[in-house]
């Protein structure tokens, strides 16, 4: 955009007469007038010096000093600052989303990583290049297991992540699909297509599910499977979340992206872009996007998916923090969030507040006499103390990023 320049009265005129209007505003004859805003009430333009000055003056409001004890799906995690420079890089600089057969080696190479580390940490036997974001790929993970099962009856936990839920609801509500909100599996389950269950959930407590006549969808923080078991293990059949947690910063909550990984059989309905490895003609290694199921490769009718666009950019950015922590640093990062955790929930309820969950990794569910009078408390002394979940209950997250001093000032400020 740097060479874009304005077009001046002579070119406008030669354009409209090209298309046969008079003036621009013809354009927009067929827009009623009570529909239009009359202005766009903008300030005087500003030079780059004072621009600065102004953003700066804006950015000075944000406060970044607070130690942060809020999860709900989005984490407060160590960025190694490599992650940016390498991602920032001119060769994966685009401004047409990477979904064509003909995107570079490089960007499908990248692809390719990524899906197998997820299939490494997941247990399964296919991933796809990434969704939108956790909830998306919940939702993807429904329509997926309907069309695999030929059923249109799902049933969801109802300790799923609540945006997530907002996003399944969207979804399913234009696909006729019947969806039974639960707190536990129920026994007999054969009607169903599947069962989606969040482990550790919304509140924090870890659920390893039980068998199912059904599909298994499972939805998991990535991270918490450089420790606990991966879903495959016990029975998953896809499994879907979030990967904010690896390398991603919080950016006001986005953007993130989703994964999504299944057993082989049902590959050909997992929906998005897959890349794989080949050779060429010559022997040597390629990469290339393969089982392209969308509607932009077949007939829109047998399509798994409407998704045009994927988060590469997020999922380059995720390959890379895998890449440079090793499993040795992921899993310490892991082992690290969940010490926390647990040392919080200790010290907390040495105080008398008291830890709903049973059993949890990083995330916990505590009770107090009143979450806004809790939380204000906190905040006073510069600690973002967690999510609200009602008037009793409040969500408290730790990660790798909480020092030993941020959680005993946590504790002695409530």
């Amino acid at each position: 955009m740097k060479n874009f320049l304005v077009h001046n009265e002579e070119t406008t005129q030669q354009m409209c007469k090209e298309i046969g209007i008079s003036s621009i505003e013809d354009l927009f004859s067929q827009i009623p007038q009570s529909t239009r805003m009359a202005e766009l009430k903008l300030p005087e333009g500003l030079s780059e010096m004072e621009t600065q000055k102004v953003v700066k003056s804006l950015a000075n409001s944000n406060k970044t000093d607070y130690a942060v004890f809020a999860g709900g799906g989005i984490y407060n995690k160590f960025v190694p600052a490599c992650i940016g420079q390498i991602a920032s890089r001119f060769e994966f600089n685009t401004a047409y989303t990477p979904y064509q057969p003909e995107i570079s080696q490089g960007t499908l190479q990248v692809m390719y990583e990524f899906q197998t580390m997820i299939c490494r940490l997941t247990g399964m036997d296919v991933a796809n290049a990434t969704v939108y974001d956790g909830g998306t790929a919940c939702a993807e993970a429904i329509l997926m297991a309907c069309r695999v099962a030929k059923k249109y009856k799902v049933c969801v936990l109802n300790s799923l992540n609540p945006e997530y839920k907002k996003i399944i609801e969207t979804y399913t509500y234009s696909q006729d699909i019947e969806i039974d909100w639960v707190d536990e599996i129920p026994s007999a389950t054969a009607d169903y297509a599947c069962v989606l269950v969040q482990t550790p959930n919304y509140f924090g407590e870890i659920i390893e599910p039980k068998a199912v006549e059904c599909l298994l969808v499972v939805c998991s923080d990535i991270s918490t499977m450089s420790i606990l078991k991966p879903p495959a293990e016990y029975g998953a059949d896809i499994v879907v979340g979030d990967i904010q947690t690896l390398g991603i910063p919080m950016n006001f909550g986005g953007p993130s992206a989703g994964y999504m990984a299944c057993r082989e059989k049902y590959m050909r309905q997992l929906p998005g872009r897959l890349a794989g490895r080949t050779v060429d003609k010559d022997g040597k290694q390629a990469f290339c996007l393969t089982i392209q199921t969308r509607e932009q490769h077949i007939k829109r009718e047998k399509a798994t998916s409407n998704i045009c666009s994927n988060q590469a950019l997020i999922g380059l950015c995720a390959t890379l923090y895998l890449s440079v922590m090793g499993e040795k640093g992921f899993k310490q990062a892991s082992y690290l969030s969940a010490k926390n955790a647990h040392s919080l929930s200790e010290k907390l309820s040495a105080k008398g507040v008291k830890t709903l969950n049973k059993n949890f990794f990083n995330e916990f569910s505590i009770e107090v006499e009143n979450t806004d009078k809790f939380l204000a408390k906190l905040k006073e002394n510069k600690i973002i103390g967690g999510i609200k979940i009602d008037e009793k209950r409040i969500l408290v997250a730790t990660t790798e990023m909480n020092s030993e001093e941020e959680i005993e000032k946590y504790v002695s400020s409530i």
